[in-house]
């Protein structure tokens, strides 16, 4: 994988190229576990689908990417969004992008979109979390536990060149007091542009109300989709139909 350097941190980065003159960029945020290679070839068949080309990278401290020199803090992700995905994409000239964001990645999403200063096409946004829920603290506690007692540490590094760096930063906010109060609703009337919500029934890291407090708070177009038998992944546990969804709603952006 190419690596590209970001506010002094070196970031893995793919690109797969568009077959569809002047349709949109697609841009990938990974969970809050993800990885580049944890994405496997989903991007790559949503781009096929589409004619659009892609941008998918490891978010600093994941997959290949540097690893983490400190724990994450409670703004991380407003980190992410604000400070790192602008010049990131700036670097690589790609303007007004999709971005198809996953958990942490779809909350991303919506920070970037609702600050204004960058012009986005439109959002899709798989299981996402804009405040902190019960259910969403009892599942971390369980990773953290498994994390512990069973072999996925070894299943994750295959993912994560620090996998300790990569899990426990995402493990240690999460399960943080303060991190008790994360809330982004605020920032959802500053989002005009339309937005695909996919979330799985079955999801064990969030409820429908988090679909709920996004249909009826961003000023743009909405448009949500439950799968049932689905976790927490709509893309690994349905994907079919998750890549039908998505490949519509690109559609439906345009040129």
């Amino acid at each position: 994988m190419p690596f590209l350097s970001v506010n002094g941190r070196r970031l893995e980065i793919e690109r797969i190229a568009g077959h569809t003159p002047d349709a949109p960029t697609l841009v990938f945020l990974h969970e809050g576990l993800g990885s580049i290679a944890l994405w496997r070839d989903f991007p790559a068949r949503v781009a096929a689908a589409t004619g659009c080309a892609a941008l998918i990278y490891s978010r600093y401290g994941y997959g290949r990417s540097q690893g983490l020199a400190a724990p994450r803090e409670v703004g991380y992700m407003h980190e992410e969004a604000l400070e790192t995905l602008p010049p990131l994409l700036a670097a690589l000239d790609i303007a007004a992008p999709i971005l198809i964001g996953h958990s942490d990645g779809a909350s991303i999403a919506l920070i970037h979109a609702a600050d204004g200063r960058w012009k986005v096409r439109g959002l899709i946004l798989e299981a996402p979390h804009v405040f902190v829920e019960d259910v969403t603290v009892v599942s971390i506690a369980e990773a953290k536990e498994a994390w512990h007692k069973t072999d996925l540490r070894q299943r994750l590094s295959r993912y994560h060149a620090d996998v300790d760096g990569a899990f426990m930063g995402w493990n240690d906010i999460w399960l943080h007091p303060d991190f008790r109060t994360w809330n982004i609703e605020a920032v959802l009337p500053q989002i005009a542009c339309p937005v695909l919500v996919i979330q799985g029934v079955d999801d064990e890291y969030g409820t429908p109300a988090q679909l709920a407090a996004i249909e009826t708070q961003v000023a743009g177009p909405v448009e949500s989709v439950l799968l049932p038998e689905c976790k927490h992944s709509p893309h690994r546990d349905q994907p079919e139909k998750t890549l039908e969804a998505m490949a519509r709603f690109v559609a439906a952006r345009g040129r």
